[in-house]
């Protein structure tokens, strides 16, 4: 089960400091005014070798003036609907108010488990201030400064205790798990429809109407699959909720449960800034990719169109290039089968297992004929390789890794991609000093 952590609280309690602290990034906008954070940001951390992604809301706010404030306050609702623990943020400067009750009612009535986090506690005085939110009854007040990390490690020690295990079906364990993603209305339930034969999930005009996520177990043709589709009935009450970020959201969980994501684009619109958020979710969570470009009947076409298509895809998703592309038409079903095949053959490159002594035979003599350029008069030597086991990475022991270059790394990769057939899947390399 991925876990998926949201930020939630009223404006300017330091949700996005917060957030920038976990994920170790200033992806997200700090600013003294209230409400800066009006979309929502999405990143990958970890805490004691255990992964989980976090989610940065808009602060929740009712009665504003501002027109923005009432889609952040649905998007709020639903972070706490999607994801599998809050952290509630309050600031203890300026203690309980009306709105951190209106965000702790909603919290009691989702009964997901919530950390209760007092933010601003710069000094032992203020430690005995936060005692007061104890009245939202929301169990003990964790005291951190989010802008210098004082109180994370303990905030962070019990969150990761905290996730439930993996409770998967037993009788889908070890099946590879292929996960349909994409934006709104580019065809993944009729995708998923056409592949199983029926029409076992909604589909109609309407951006959204795929809600849920559904994994549904595929045996055809020789192959043996679950096939992970976020589809599902649209309840009539929510039709105006922000469409995009549940697509963010369900996107988050399917990706990080699957082994393959087969992702959509609409050959109409191209591969947009949605998609490449996709791509970049897969690579951090190092999952395989197959790229399938659906309504391709819709377009007119030469004998260059395909190959100029291919170009401009290649471009945009650099340098992680080597992903498969499949054309196609769902209506029509033009190729549908190709994606199953393509999504196993990758899958079976994401598994794949290279002896140590055959990476050792192929690396070192490569390195030796194509050194890396001297550095400060110092020459790297690299001298042995290993794949860290049950993943697509590879360990270098080398005697100076400080002085490799990106470009030598990309050289590796790149020769190495030639040698062995890991298409469709993100490579690591690290390098290490060997002892």
């Amino acid at each position: 089960m991925p876990n998926i952590v949201a930020i939630v609280g009223r404006p300017n309690v330091g949700k996005s400091t917060l957030f920038n602290r976990l994920t170790e990034s200033r992806q997200a906008i700090v600013d003294e005014t209230a409400g800066v954070t009006r979309d929502r940001h999405y990143g990958k951390t970890q805490w004691n070798g255990i992964d989980f992604s976090i989610i940065d809301t808009g602060g929740y706010i009712h009665g504003s003036d501002d027109i923005f404030e009432a889609e952040i306050r649905k998007q709020v609702q639903i972070a706490i609907d999607e994801s599998t623990t809050l952290l509630f943020l309050v600031d203890v400067n300026d203690g309980v108010t009306d709105f951190d009750k209106e965000v702790a009612m909603l919290i009691r009535r989702s009964k997901k488990k919530t950390f209760l986090v007092a933010n601003k506690v710069d000094n032992h005085e203020r430690i005995a201030y936060a005692a007061e939110f104890y009245a939202l009854g929301l169990g003990d007040v964790y005291t951190i400064s989010a802008i210098s990390g004082s109180g994370t490690g303990e905030l962070l020690d019990d969150l990761v205790k905290s996730f439930p295990e993996d409770t998967g079906a037993i009788e889908d364990e070890g099946l590879p798990k292929i996960a349909v993603v994409g934006r709104p209305n580019v065809g993944k339930s009729s995708l998923t429809n056409a592949l199983l034969g029926e029409e076992r999930n909604i589909v109609t005009p309407i951006a959204g109407t795929t809600r849920d996520t559904i994994n549904t177990r595929y045996n055809k043709y020789g192959y043996d699959l679950l096939l992970v589709d976020t589809a599902g009935m649209r309840k009539k009450a929510k039709v105006h909720e922000d469409l995009e970020f549940y697509s963010v959201m369900r996107t988050i969980k399917a990706i990080e449960s699957c082994d393959v994501a087969v992702l959509l684009i609409d050959a109409t619109q191209g591969i947009e800034s949605q998609d490449m958020n996709i791509i970049h979710l897969v690579e951090k969570n190092h999952k395989g990719l197959v790229i399938v470009v659906n309504k391709w009947d819709l377009i007119e076409k030469d004998h260059k169109t395909t190959k100029k298509f291919e170009e401009e895809i290649a471009q945009k998703i650099a340098p992680f290039k080597d992903v498969p592309i499949i054309f196609t038409s769902v209506v029509e079903k033009q190729r549908i089968m190709k994606v199953i095949e393509t999504a196993m053959t990758v899958y079976a490159n994401k598994t794949r297992k290279i002896p140590t002594r055959e990476l050792i035979e192929f690396f070192v003599p490569l390195t030796q004929n194509y050194p890396p350029p001297a550095v400060k008069g110092k020459f790297v030597k690299i001298n042995y390789v290993t794949q860290i086991k049950g993943t697509c990475a590879f360990v270098f022991f080398c005697n100076l890794p400080q002085y490799l270059s990106d470009s030598y790394k990309r050289f590796l990769e790149n020769k190495f991609r030639e040698h062995y057939d890991f298409t469709g899947v993100p490579l690591s390399f690290y390098f290490r000093k060997k002892n």
